[in-house]
C-alpha cells in the first residue's frame, strides 16, 4: 500500500458493516476511493473494500491514523465516542456528520430535549433514575411506559415496553442509563431519509412505510400506500427541518409513527439506513451515492421513484446457512427479482441480506418480494 496513489477523493467509513459494503458501487461509479475501519477482516465491507484497515473504533490514535490521507470521514455506525469526533474535527479533519450533529443519533434524551425545543412532534418523555421515577411518569402519562437505553440499542434491543412496575424493575436491573417514554398507539410507522451537503443542499426521498416484526424492520413499501400527500409532505418538511436544525450532513433517516392525531417522531439515524435500502433500484440516486455526495459536498442527485412502487423485504438467518443453493429457484422464477447479501455469517434473526422488487401494482410487488425472501430464508413457497 506504501507507493499507492488514489485517483479520486478519499472516503474514510468508520466501521465496516453492510451500510459500507453497500456504498462501494456507488463509490466505483463516483470514482471515489473508499477505506473503511474495521474490527476484523471478515466484517461484511471488509471483504469487498480492499484499503481495509484493522482497528478499534474506540481507540483515538487508531481513528486518527485511519483518517490521514482521507478527504472526509463518515460512518457505518453511530457508536464512535464524541470526544473523539471532536478531537479529529479540532486537528482538521473533515467529518460529516459532525460530532454537535451526530450525538442526537447516539444520545436519545439529548435527542428528546433538541427535538422538542425545535418544535418536532414527540412522545412525552422523562429521563428516570429509578423504579419511583418511572412510576411517577406513568402516574401522569399512562401505562404502558417504553424505556429506552439513553445510549446503543437497535433493532428492538435497549427497549423494554413496560406494562407495570414489575416489568419496570426487570428494565431497571439492566443497569443501563435509561429513559421513559410515553407509549404511542400507532397506526403504523412510517420513516423519511433526507440528505443534506455541508452548504445545505438538501433533498428528500419520498415517505415510506416500514413493517416491524420482533423489533426488527422486515418489509419497507414505498412510497407509503395510501398516505395523504399533505401528511407525506410534513413528514418530509419533518425530515429537512431535523437535518437544518441540527446541522447534519449527509444522510438522515427519521423514524416516525403515524397517530390518528398527526405524525411523532420515533428515532434519528445519521447514516444510510434500513429504510432507504429500496433506493438502490427504486431511485433515481441510492441511498448510499446520496451519502457520497453529500458528505463530499458535492450536489446531491435526484431522489426520485424510478417505478410506481417499490418493496424491500429484508432476509433474516434461520437454521440453515446455505442459502445460496436456493438462487435458482427465486432468479428463475422472477428474473426482475434483486438480491443484496452483506457477507455476514448466518445466524437465526441476523439481517443477511435484502431482496427488492419494483413494478405498478402494490399487491403484485409485496407478493414477489415475499416469495423470494420467505424461500430464500426457509426453502418454503408462499
Amino acid at each position: 500500500m506504501s507507493d499507492y496513489r488514489p485517483i479520486g477523493p478519499v472516503v474514510g467509513i468508520v466501521g465496516a458493516g453492510q451500510l459500507a459494503r453497500m456504498s462501494q458501487p456507488p463509490a466505483i461509479a463516483l470514482g471515489v476511493e473508499l477505506r473503511v475501519l474495521a474490527n476484523a477482516p471478515d466484517e461484511s465491507a471488509a471483504r469487498v473494500i480492499v484499503d481495509t484497515r484493522i482497528g478499534d473504533y474506540r481507540d483515538l490514535d487508531v481513528l486518527r491514523e485511519f483518517a490521514q490521507g482521507c478527504d472526509v470521514i463518515t460512518f457505518d455506525h453511530e457508536h464512535v465516542p464524541t470526544e473523539h469526533i471532536e478531537a479529529l474535527i479540532a486537528e482538521g479533519h473533515a467529518v460529516h456528520p459532525g460530532a454537535a450533529a451526530l450525538v442526537h443519533a447516539q444520545d436519545k434524551a439529548v435527542m428528546r430535549e433538541r427535538l422538542s425545543a425545535i418544535g418536532v412532534p414527540c412522545p412525552a418523555w422523562a429521563r428516570v433514575s429509578s423504579a419511583a421515577d418511572v412510576t411517577a411518569f406513568a402516574e401522569q402519562n399512562g401505562w404502558p411506559v417504553v424505556l429506552k437505553a439513553v445510549r446503543g440499542g437497535y433493532d428492538g434491543r435497549g427497549v423494554w415496553v413496560c406494562r407495570d412496575a414489575a416489568e419496570v424493575e426487570e428494565a431497571m436491573a439492566t443497569g443501563v442509563p435509561l429513559m421513559a417514554e410515553a407509549f404511542v398507539p400507532f397506526e403504523r410507522e412510517l420513516a423519511v431519509v433526507v440528505a443534506r451537503s455541508p452548504h445545505g443542499q438538501g433533498v428528500s426521498y419520498p415517505v415510506v412505510e416500514t413493517v416491524q416484526q420482533d423489533g426488527i424492520c422486515v418489509e419497507v413499501l414505498a412510497p407509503a400506500p395510501g398516505l395523504d400527500p399533505e401528511q407525506a409532505a410534513q413528514a418530509q418538511r419533518i425530515g429537512l427541518t431535523i437535518a437544518h436544525e441540527l446541522g447534519v450532513t449527509g444522510l438522515l433517516a427519521v423514524e416516525l409513527f403515524q397517530t390518528s392525531s398527526g405524525l411523532v417522531v420515533n428515532e434519528l439515524a445519521m447514516r444510510p439506513h434500513n429504510s432507504g435500502h429500496w433506493t438502490i433500484e427504486g431511485a433515481r440516486t441510492s441511498q448510499f451515492e446520496q451519502h457520497l455526495r453529500a458528505v463530499l459536498d458535492l450536489p446531491l442527485g435526484s431522489p426520485t421513484m424510478t417505478s410506481q412502487v417499490v418493496v424491500m423485504a429484508n432476509l433474516l438467518g434461520g437454521d440453515d446457512p446455505d442459502l445460496f443453493k436456493r438462487y435458482e429457484h427465486v432468479l428463475a422464477h422472477d428474473p426482475g427479482i434483486k438480491l443484496h447479501f452483506y457477507g455476514k455469517q448466518v445466524r437465526p434473526g441476523r439481517k443477511i441480506g435484502h431482496v427488492t422488487a419494483v413494478g405498478s401494482n402494490l399487491d403484485e410487488v409485496r407478493a414477489r418480494a415475499r416469495h423470494a425472501a420467505v424461500h430464500l430464508m426457509t426453502g418454503e413457497y408462499t
